[in-house]
């Protein structure tokens, strides 16, 4: 895997905030700016260095650079839809080998896109994965499907939240949690229930330099990158 994995995953991250404080500023700049902080959201890619990485990690372990998709081709078939445009992908002759999610949670608001992103998430899991079934993509091995977010890291996302419970409480683990633990939880459990391969939340502060954390060891870049690289190589190696 790439030796300067982590170096370049915190550039990756700082590149997330200041691409979207430029597209914000040429957004106002040309008198077109969307209301609150929409319009860093709705100008450009702010994990373009991101996806740069992935696919740098993709061809180290052994994929052809024309085979990875990360702005254009990006639309898989669905179950319970037509098609839904992924964030990266890379398909070799007709077979989808890896999918991947790039999601990010930034502030003020975290309460109703903390939900907003929990039905995206499992719904969009559900649908490419019975689409799979169904032989939408052939009769392959199941693809690798990645999820990747990134929460800003700020006082709020750390507050315990109450949970309005008027028949039944909630799962205990949502007891007085956070924002950020809340995403733990749900990335964590897509895992478990195998809704994705391999899941990343990374914590960044809105900073020059961004300072970067993961919340739990088995969500940081490393192991995600990894889970990648290991997905590819076994492709290229049973191709062999």
């Amino acid at each position: 895997m790439l030796n300067d994995l982590d170096e370049r995953f915190q550039e990756a991250a700082q590149f997330f905030w200041t691409s979207r404080d430029l597209a914000q500023q040429t957004q106002i700049a040309s008198g077109r700016a969307d209301a609150g902080t929409r319009g860093a959201v709705t100008a450009g890619k702010q994990m373009g260095a991101l996806e740069e990485l992935l696919t740098d990690v993709l061809v180290d372990a052994g994929i052809e650079r024309s085979h990875v998709r990360a702005r254009s081709s990006l639309e898989l078939p669905g179950y319970y839809r037509p098609e839904k445009q992924w964030d990266l992908l890379v398909v070799v002759d007709g077979q989808l080998l890896v999918a991947i999610e790039f999601k990010s949670q930034v502030g003020p608001s975290f309460g109703n896109n903390f939900n907003n992103r929990t039905e995206e998430a499992i719904g969009n899991a559900e649908d490419v994965w019975t689409a799979y079934r169904e032989g939408r993509f052939g009769k392959h091995q199941a693809p690798f499907l990645g999820y990747f977010f990134l929460l800003e890291d700020c006082a709020k996302v750390h507050a315990p939240v109450k949970n309005s419970e008027p028949y039944f409480e909630v799962d205990p683990v949502f007891k007085g949690a956070s924002y950020a633990k809340r995403y733990e939880v749900l990335c964590e459990r897509l895992v478990l229930e195998r809704k994705y391969t391999s899941a990343c939340l990374a914590l960044a502060t809105n900073a020059s330099p961004t300072k970067v954390t993961f919340p739990a060891a088995t969500l940081n870049f490393r192991q995600f990158a990894a889970a990648v690289d290991a997905h590819a190589q076994s492709f290229i190696n049973g191709r062999e």
